[in-house]
């Protein structure tokens, strides 16, 4: 191998420079939409038994009132093992998409933040910049998920309705329209959005305590992937129960029709007024348990795939 030299440095120098503003760009950003839509799509497809019981548990408490082990026990009793897997298909595809369009916007927002007001003072005000770059992302991805999201529910609150994704998708659009697809958008956003903002702001600031310790630079990468699960374990724990009350009405405003003439305003409000603070918390141990694991699996699956994927130039705002 030919020795360096300052000559050999600087050409070496100038190459990378060149490269960088194709990594920087549409092919930076495009890898990592792809981390996220590997990483949501896969934890919420794997923990797709739990929002089974979930929805069910927030559904009909009557029935389901054991509990989330009660739950999984009642439902494998009354349907078999199989119904755990309800609705896996329109996850997996809803998360894909959600996912993309959550990470991937998340770190171009953030980008745009410093290219509006400059490194020093979106440094000096990252939390407001964690704040509105998880919130524009969510609602790029939430239109992306809500078809998708209706269809799951659609399946898990009425197990005869359609065999999957295709069919359930198809029956709905033919018999309600597109609108169905789309009448639990305003719970979505209220659920997703808050939701999304506790994880990343959380997941940050944990990240950021960890590394003012133990620098980032020193950790090897079994220890970068420690933190990413343990920080994401913590936002996930904030991040459910943040949004517990909008994911309880999304859930039932998407098990049934409306009414003939019945807004999907008048819905939000009679739905809120039966379950009162204490019922929308229905189900919030089965959520806790599921949306904490899918969190700290979800930070821990982008690093990694980032890194795969040679997407390590993500924006980073600590001091």
């Amino acid at each position: 191998m030919a020795p360096s030299t300052p000559k050999v440095d600087a050409v070496v120098e100038k190459a990378k420079a060149a490269a960088a503003p194709e990594m920087s760009a549409a092919s930076l950003y495009g890898r990592f939409a792809l981390a996220g839509a590997i990483c949501c799509s896969v934890t919420h497809g794997a923990l797709t038994p739990v929002d089974v019981v979930k929805t069910r548990i927030q559904l009909d408490p009557v029935t389901y009132n054991n509990g989330m082990i009660g739950g999984f026990k009642k439902v494998v009793q009354n349907e078999g093992a199989g119904a755990l897997l309800t609705g896996v298909g329109p996850t997996f595809a809803g998360y894909f998409l959600q996912g993309a369009f959550k990470f991937g916007g998340y770190e171009f927002f953030k980008q745009q933040s410093i290219n509006l007001l400059g490194l020093e003072t979106a440094t000096n005000n990252r939390t407001a910049v964690y704040l509105a770059s998880s919130a524009a992302a969510e609602f790029f991805a939430d239109i992306a998920l809500c078809p998708l999201e209706a269809t799951r529910i659609r399946l898990v609150s009425q197990p005869t309705y359609a065999s999957g994704l295709i069919s359930g998708f198809g029956k709905m659009l033919k018999n309600e329209g597109i609108g169905a697809f789309y009448a639990g958008f305003g719970p979505i956003l209220f659920k997703q959005i808050p939701y999304t903002m506790s994880k990343f702001v959380v997941y940050e600031k944990v990240a950021e305590a960890v590394y003012s310790v133990y620098p980032k630079k020193d950790m090897s990468d079994s220890a970068q992937t420690a933190v990413n699960l343990g920080s994401g374990l913590i936002a996930g724990f904030a991040a459910a129960i943040v949004s517990q009350p909008a994911d309880t009405m999304l859930s039932k405003i998407n098990k049934t029709p409306g009414a003939p003439g019945e807004s999907t305003t008048s819905r939000l409000v009679k739905i809120a007024k039966e379950l009162g603070l204490k019922g929308s918390y229905t189900g919030i141990g089965a959520r806790l348990f599921m949306v904490g694991t899918l969190t700290a699996f979800q930070f821990a699956i982008y690093g990694d795939v980032k890194k795969a994927l040679g997407a390590t130039s993500g924006v980073e705002l600590a001091k």
